[in-house]
């Protein structure tokens, strides 16, 4: 009977791993294909209800064909005037790519710009080349750099498209190796075991490409977006958190090894039964928050929800069943070659841990005054953290062509050219809109879009369009003003009906609509995490102060971010979506330490007390959640390697908040505030009452 009991216990463990080798062989290929059903085009992310949304989508019915603009500019190698033969070369270069491979239509002749110093043309290519327009690029390239004595610059929304699809390309296999190598190096150093970190980096990967497998059939049937910015984040979010799962498990797995003498399965059992209540719940704060983002006005914000849940569902799956599998099988064998051996509550296994105690013990109101102070001082920084949005010119943090084609089109052209404001008007109206658009501070001009060969207005729907050129940039403060005044005035011509939108209304929209997402979704997360808290801890008073010092400690790393990003990065603003992100991450993940802690306090809380349980939770518990912390800043922290400002300015937020909350808020003021205010922290559970 017991031989058959014990070969039954074996066998489950054996069918698990079996299961997931297979979904490991099978899905794993899915982490490498998602490029295949991502976008990069940024129309498809901006507000759905927005003026300039609605432009976009009236300016179909003003579109013969569907076409993606490059913006061919000259320039003189000396810096002098374009001469005439020059112009005629240009103008036959452009004329000559029409039929060619991608090239929509008849290219525009070459045109001078007032100070005679340059010229600039367009060609129209189909937008959708994918992966071929670098490609046509290249084929533009070679047929308009003959012009003798010139040099030649590709702008415009087609040379953007192909410098993102450049720094999103090799996405998976960088980033996840980066992000793979970074864990292995430290859990090696951490843990001194060969078999463990290998084990927990396997459960991540087959989690990743189970979550993979799933996001890339939603995304094929349409039922969720993806884009280079939710892949990546997708990846770093499973491998960080399936990792700090396992290692919670691990740990616990670990010191029930050693409580039992190395029993195997019992370990296990009484590992699972005191891991899975805190994993779930630190696994349901961070998939509500992220669904959360399905509040959200932005498409890219709504994508980001259900992609990133659906692959923390997966971390949570690998964590309590592949993991648990493989450590049963190997036993003491996955933490060779050091050995799990009983401690008196953690002072041996943990000594830091005990001297850290011991001094939250002595002088709990020191501990967090000073941690209070140093974050709030910290956090007086956030208030100048700049979120309007990233100029042009620093979207890529490395040198990106388009973005110096675009500065030599700046220097010679009105700042909005080829990047026009776009104004859809009733037709009866046309003359009246254009004039009174011509007329406000900042358009240099305004014209009315004509049928190609007709010259006349082109009319579809009763609505005319009309192009508004700005004299500055269309990503300056300036350009957004304009169009801010340009709404202003045109919306008051009678019976015209105007809509203003183009590229900087759209930046403009986005930037109101992330406002308002983070003064609805803040609070919404917020919420969330407090009734996760409550029902996981039984009391109110101590789920209030975790999500306020939560919350301070995303204040204070929005603080320093402010600085870094504009004294060491030499970042001007960030996207206006960072701050919301960084939130959702930063309060979903920094909560889970704190469920850790807490849920491990609370358990020896009921055996000894609410101040020898506070101490032995935080020596138990204080290796394992920094580990894990480490672990997910540097996880984060690879997102750097995508040289795009956004996804760096998260990889540093959410990096440096992890570290900020793991090694002060979690680790000092929580535990002091705890101390200080002793049993009532759990009011109104009856633990209060514990003596």
């Amino acid at each position: 009977m017991f031989t058959s009991v014990r070969s039954a216990s074996r066998l489950l463990p054996l069918l698990v791993l079996v299961v997931w080798l297979a979904v490991g062989g099978g899905l794993g290929p899915y982490a490498g294909k998602l490029g295949e059903v991502a976008t990069n085009d940024q129309a498809a992310f901006l507000p759905r209800g927005a003026e300039s949304t609605q432009v976009l989508k009236a300016q179909e019915a003003f579109r013969q064909e569907e076409t993606l603009p490059a913006l061919v500019v000259w320039t003189t190698d000396g810096g002098g005037r374009v001469d005439p033969a020059a112009r005629e070369s240009a103008s036959r270069a452009l004329a000559s790519l029409k039929g060619a491979e991608g090239v929509v239509g008849t290219p525009s002749p070459a045109l001078p710009s007032e100070d005679g110093e340059a010229l600039r043309g367009i060609v129209q290519l189909r937008p959708d080349l994918g992966e071929e327009l670098p490609v046509a690029l290249d084929e533009v390239e070679a047929a308009v750099s003959a012009v003798p004595g010139t040099e030649v610059w590709l702008a415009g929304p087609a040379a953007t498209q192909a410098d993102l699809g450049d720094a999103f390309s090799g996405i998976d296999g960088l980033l996840l190796v980066v992000a793979l190598v970074t864990v292995l190096v430290i859990l090696l150093l951490v843990y001194r075991s060969v078999l463990l970190p290998l084990l927990i980096i396997l459960g991540a990967v087959f989690a990743l490409g189970l979550a993979c497998a799933v996001v890339y059939v939603l995304a094929d049937h349409d039922v969720v977006r993806v884009d280079g910015q939710v892949q990546g984040i997708l990846s770093i979010l499973v491998i960080g958190a399936a990792t700090d799962y396992a290692l919670l498990l691990a740990a616990r797995y670990r010191e029930e090894l050693g409580a039992r003498d190395g029993d195997r399965v019992p370990a296990m059992r009484a590992a699972l039964r005191q891991s899975f209540g805190p994993i779930v719940a630190s696994a349901a704060t961070v998939v509500l928050g992220l669904l959360a983002l399905l509040l959200s006005d932005l498409t890219n914000n709504r994508a980001l929800g259900p992609v990133g849940a659906v692959g923390i569902v997966c971390a949570v799956l690998s964590s309590v069943t592949f993991l648990p599998a493989a450590l049963v099988l190997l036993g003491r064998a996955a933490y060779w070659p050091t050995r799990p051996k009983a401690t008196a509550d953690g002072e041996a296994a943990h000594p830091v841990w005990h001297r850290v105690a011991g001094l939250v013990d002595r002088a709990p109101r020191k501990v967090w005054a000073g941690s209070l102070a140093a974050l709030v001082a910290c956090a007086a920084f956030s208030f100048s953290l700049d979120s309007k949005g990233v100029p042009f010119d620093e979207i890529f943090v490395k040198d990106a062509p388009s973005v110096a084609a675009q500065e030599r089109l700046s220097e010679h052209f009105p700042g909005g050219a080829g990047t026009p404001a776009v104004v859809i008007a009733d037709a009866d109206a046309a003359e009246k809109v254009r004039t009174a658009a011509a007329a406000v501070e900042g358009v240099d001009s305004a014209t009315l879009f004509a049928a190609p060969g007709s010259g006349r207005p082109l009319v579809a729907d009763g609505r005319v369009r009309i192009d508004v050129t700005l004299t500055d940039a269309a990503d300056s403060d300036a350009a957004r003003d304009t169009v801010v005044a340009l709404r202003g005035t045109l919306h008051a011509v009678p019976g015209a009906d105007a809509l203003v939108g183009g590229s900087t209304a759209q930046k403009y929209d986005t930037q109101v609509t992330a406002e308002r997402d983070r003064n609805l979704i803040v609070p919404v997360v917020l919420a969330i995490v407090l009734v996760i808290l409550v029902g996981l801890l039984r009391s109110l008073l101590l789920p209030v102060l975790l999500v306020a010092t939560v919350a301070l400690g995303f204040l204070a790393t929005l603080g320093v971010s402010a600085l870094v990003f504009e004294h060491v990065f030499g970042f001007t603003g960030t996207d206006s979506a960072v701050p919301l992100y960084g939130f959702v991450f930063l309060v979903a993940l920094g909560v889970d330490y704190n469920i850790f802690l807490m849920s491990r306090v609370r358990e020896e809380t009921e055996l000894y007390g609410t101040r020898e349980g506070l101490r032995r939770g935080l020596v138990a518990t204080g290796g394992v959640i920094t580990s894990a912390g480490v672990v997910l800043a540097a996880t984060f922290a690879a997102l750097g390697v995508i040289p795009l400002a956004f996804l760096v300015q998260i990889a540093f937020i959410v990096a440096f908040g992890v570290l900020l909350d793991t090694l002060v808020v979690r680790s000092l003021l929580v535990p002091a505030l705890v101390r200080d205010i002793g049993p009532t922290v759990w009011w109104p559970g009856a633990l209060r009452h514990r003596p």
